[in-house]
């Protein structure tokens, strides 16, 4: 279980991004965040992974305040991203870029996210945007991490594909691994698929019903 308490961020002084936030995520689930453009959305995926400190709060894994000194592993062990970027690497093949965190085929996941055999021994510069956003997707995907965080996954991708990956999403977090999914997006369709809808604005989360 993930949890945020009275998280705080300002990007410079008098631009406070998230004020006294707090939120619980619990396994098992499917959140999907929205708001508008520049709220800090990716800022508040960035601190749930580790990525970024809050200037206030306490982020909690299982229980624990994760500290400077544990983030690393906690980045390393619990949590996968999908990126806007898709912080692929960029010399080696969709394959590789799988093998790179998990010994298990990485065909069968690539396949599930659309993927051929022909793809998978491709260089990822030579991909597509929308391919190279399915290996970033098939990457988390193989992971297993108990903790997966996505933004805006689905961004360069057209609507059937879009809905056949956030399916996988919910699949990743309605087997047997149980896994978190934390889904920021823009697309509503897309957020109505999940099992909690968040709203983020004026620096707090509120569930939408």
């Amino acid at each position: 279980m993930l949890e945020l308490q009275n998280i705080k961020y300002s990007y410079q002084p008098g631009t406070t991004i998230l004020n006294d936030l707090n939120a619980t995520f619990c396994p098992g689930r499917v959140y999907a965040i929205v708001g508008s453009s520049g709220c800090g959305k990716s800022t508040l995926l960035s601190i749930m992974g580790g990525l970024d400190m809050p200037g206030s709060g306490r982020v909690l894994y299982n229980g624990k305040t994760l500290t400077k000194k544990e983030l690393s592993e906690y980045r390393k062990k619990d949590v996968s991203f999908i990126f806007q970027s898709y912080n692929l690497i960029d010399y080696l093949t969709a394959e590789e870029n799988l093998k790179l965190v998990s010994p298990l085929s990485a065909l069968p996941v690539l396949e599930k996210v659309g993927l051929n055999r022909e793809i998978a021994k491709r260089n990822v510069l030579k991909l597509s945007g929308g391919q190279q956003q399915r290996v970033a997707i098939a990457r988390a995907l193989i992971s297993d991490s108990s903790l997966l965080l996505a933004d805006e996954p689905t961004g360069n991708l057209d609507d059937e594909n879009a809905r056949a990956i956030f399916d996988l999403l919910i699949q990743y977090a309605h087997g047997p691994l149980q896994g978190c999914v934390i889904v920021v997006t823009h697309s509503p369709i897309l957020a109505q698929k999940a099992d909690v809808v968040l709203k983020l604005e004026g620096g707090l989360l509120r569930e939408m019903v």
